[in-house]
């Protein structure tokens, strides 16, 4: 496979309502998309990162400078056997593994489409369809939360996820297991409280949670080894996790009991499957975190969430929960019984849509190889 041209386009996309975590609100999302044309065939990816350095040090920006000027002359113009090594021709470029996986999983679906098969199928995905969950980010008031939360099990959703802060935690819980007592609920901190606050964390132990996911440091393992010897309730462990090696560690500190595998954050296709089967080996389950992503981003999670250890209902939902129009047809959708069916149709099994795409673009920059 030789990488003849790799285009990139920065998208200016505006969420139907703010999506509010504990380091602040979005609400337009900055999407920055990788395609790849791999001997006459248009593989698309995705860069997940934020528009700030908030949840990752990485950004639009940054990612946009780092394909430019490193990554992209690194493989323009190359011969490949398969995707996989693509991922291993980047390694000199230390980091910044959000830039390096939306091109590495634009060669993916390049390649499934060359040798005419599912994405999902490539990977060694074996589901055709995949159990889906639901992120809620913090609300305005606890009404308006419940009220939400009635929304998206209407529509089939098999699990809810709650964005949590100090102050927003176990009286928010607490309400929610009185409204609804038998769904399947989580809660996600992203990083906002300290080993000192393992007293209000294990409240939470009596509300039954499927997982408290990342309550402490963003990059830290070791503290949250010792939270979760206090704690009944499992950690999922998310932001650190950057690749098998580090999630290996993680297990072997007994820091989690579960792992949210978010496929830009590991580096893309190649290193999630590591991760994946580093954890099926252990017995630790996984599921398929969100970024907010576009059509694009979300049918490449939809085609890794077929693996056979992602087990739990992951944040892969509809387009329509995010988006007035999304850039892919046909658009994610969920069925009453809140699975997403698995694409059976070469590559990621969705068109991009390149006239929105290019309505939507604020900046565009193409490199042709020149051998």
């Amino acid at each position: 496979m030789k990488i003849e041209s790799i285009c990139l386009r920065e998208l200016r996309m505006r969420l139907k309502a703010p999506f509010e975590t504990s380091f602040g609100a979005t609400q337009e999302r900055r999407i920055l998309l990788v395609e790849a044309q791999v001997d006459g065939v248009s593989g698309w990816g995705e860069v997940t990162a934020g528009e700030n350095p908030f949840f990752s040090s990485e950004t639009t920006d940054t990612a946009w400078h780092v394909l430019k000027d490193y990554l992209v002359p690194m493989v323009l113009g190359r011969e490949f056997a398969t995707a996989r090594e693509v991922a291993a021709a980047m390694t000199p470029v230390r980091g910044h593994p959000m830039t390096k996986g939306g091109l590495e999983n634009a060669v993916w679906d390049a390649e499934a489409q060359q040798k005419k098969v599912p994405l999902a199928r490539l990977l060694g995905g074996e589901k055709t369809e995949i159990a889906c969950g639901v992120s809620l980010g913090i609300q305005k008031s606890l009404d308006a939360l419940l009220e939400k939360i009635e929304t998206e099990l209407a529509a089939g959703y098999q699990r809810v996820k709650v964005k949590i802060k100090p102050g927003w935690d176990v009286n928010v819980v607490a309400a929610i297991r009185a409204r609804f007592p038998q769904i399947r609920l989580m809660v996600d901190a992203n990083s906002a409280y300290r080993l000192e606050d393992a007293a209000q964390l294990k409240k939470l132990d009596d509300y039954y949670l499927m997982m408290i996911e990342q309550p402490l440091a963003w990059d830290d393992i070791y503290e949250h080894a010792q939270l979760q010897t206090q704690l009944q309730t499992p950690i999922c462990l998310d932001e650190p996790i950057t690749s098998a090696r580090v999630a290996a560690a993680a297990l072997a500190l007994r820091a989690c009991r579960i792992i949210n595998i978010k496929l830009g954050r590991v580096g893309g296709h190649s290193e999630a499957r590591k991760v994946h089967d580093l954890c099926q080996s252990a017995g630790i389950p996984v599921w398929c975190g969100g970024m907010l992503e576009s059509g694009i981003g979300r049918a490449h999670n939809v085609a890794m969430s077929t693996l056979p250890n992602f087990v739990l209902p992951g944040d892969v939902s509809a387009s329509q929960r995010y988006w007035n129009q999304d850039i892919i047809e046909p658009e994610v959708e969920v069925t009453p019984q809140g699975t997403i069916r698995v694409p059976t149709t070469p590559g990621l099994g969705y068109r991009p849509r390149r006239d929105l795409i290019e309505k939507l673009t604020v900046r565009k920059e193409s490199f042709p190889s020149s051998a």
